[in-house]
């Protein structure tokens, strides 16, 4: 730690400025790049879950296809750039966590380092693990539920671009996020905080902490996707315990 013991309030200042300016400039030059990759960004990846194709789909042996509209004048590029966005901020994750790390890095010890060099890969790998979750599993099964789901066979589903685009975006970052739960138990418990014995004997109140947040981020709050989202959800309840030291 004597290295950041040297270093001035200002010279923290300044190192600060210089990551954020750095994780602007390559959140920037990657959303540059994705924004002219629109046919590979759209048509095989965002909207690949609405195709019949759908390696899911294939695997379930489920047949399975929708249509999109696009209701508004400027809806089709405002997704354009929203998903982009999104897009940009999904890759460059890694990047903005080693940023973090290289700023907090000179005040730490050389055994905290290694501890918190540990923790940033496992946040980037769970973050990850949480967006695959959602793409592969969570999104598709919701997807296919809506659309065959009707009140009325005289009402036929149409489904517009903004509403695929709004349930595709908010499923795949908040798991993304959500599963960083671990990363905050295991930081927790380092710090002796958290138990496994404490976790464990919360187990009744998580299930309902889980059930609550599955009907936020649900939409619709349907039960078959509220239990699509919850399930994951709990499982990595139960992983975070074993994590956590007794």
């Amino acid at each position: 730690m004597s290295q950041s013991a040297e270093m001035t309030f200002w010279d923290h200042l300044e190192d600060l400025r210089k990551s954020l300016f750095r994780m602007i400039a390559v959140f920037a030059v990657t959303a540059v790049a994705l924004f002219f990759f629109k046919d590979f960004l759209f048509d095989d990846v965002i909207l690949a879950p609405s195709k019949s194709d759908f390696f899911l789909y294939r695997l379930l042996g489920t047949e399975f296809s929708m249509s999109l509209v696009n209701l508004e004048v400027a809806a089709q590029f405002m997704i354009h750039m929203k998903v982009t966005f999104v897009s940009a901020l999904i890759l460059t994750f890694p990047y903005h966590i080693y940023e973090v790390w290289r700023f907090v890095a000179p005040a730490l010890y050389e055994n905290e380092k290694t501890a918190v060099r540990k923790a940033f890969a496992f946040a980037s790998f769970l973050f990850y693990l949480g967006v695959v979750v959602a793409y592969a599993l969570l999104f598709p099964l919701m997807l296919n539920f809506f659309a065959g789901y009707q009140v009325s066979p005289d009402v036929p589903n149409t489904f517009s671009l903004t509403s695929y685009i709004s349930l595709f975006t908010s499923t795949v970052l908040t798991f993304g996020i959500v599963f960083e739960f671990p990363t905050v138990v295991v930081a927790l418990s380092a710090l002796g905080v958290l138990t496994k014995d404490t976790l464990a004997s919360f187990r009744k109140h998580a299930i309902l902490v889980v059930v609550v947040l599955a009907a936020v981020i649900t939409p619709s709050g349907d039960p078959f996707s509220m239990l699509v989202v919850s399930v994951p959800l709990y499982l990595l309840y139960e992983f975070s315990i074993l994590l956590c030291r007794k």
